[in-house]
């Protein structure tokens, strides 16, 4: 069995939240090859914009990569994004990813979703398609920023 990556998942939660329960469920079965050490925090419960970040940064520094689910709202600005800093917490998570010299695995759901905008100032694998094969090559080839 593959060693596992310390991987954080960055989504959008509103819409993309399923995608990250899948993964959950492939890794659990031993039917698929998945294996991954979950970074990823459970939701954060504040609205303290200084306290979500400190939280989100923290995991993404116990992580060795970042997987970024690339769904129709990955680039939608933030209601919030003049606190966060960045168009939305997803291009806060990837600037502190590739701050923090995180390997950057990116899967577009779609061909035509846009990628978040910070993914282009760092190193990145990309994949299009939401399967377990796509996600563990992204993984397997993520450059470390």
């Amino acid at each position: 069995m593959a060693n596992k990556k310390k991987v954080f998942v960055s989504f959008d939660y509103e819409n993309d939240k399923h995608y990250k329960y899948l993964l959950e469920a492939w890794h659990a079965n031993d039917d698929f090859d998945f294996v991954f050490n979950d970074k990823t925090p459970t939701e954060i419960n504040s609205v303290n914009i200084g306290r979500i970040k400190a939280g989100l940064t923290l995991k993404i520094k116990e992580a060795t990569h970042t997987l970024v689910i690339a769904g129709k709202e990955a680039n939608k600005e933030h209601k919030d994004r003049g606190l966060i800093g960045y168009r939305n917490w997803i291009n806060f998570e990837v600037a502190q990813s590739i701050e923090h010299g995180n390997c950057l695995a990116v899967v577009r759901l779609e061909r035509g979703n846009s990628l978040p905008e910070e993914v282009f100032n760092g190193k990145y694998a990309l994949v299009e398609g939401y399967t377990e094969d796509n996600i563990i090559s992204a993984l397997n080839r993520a450059p470390q920023n």
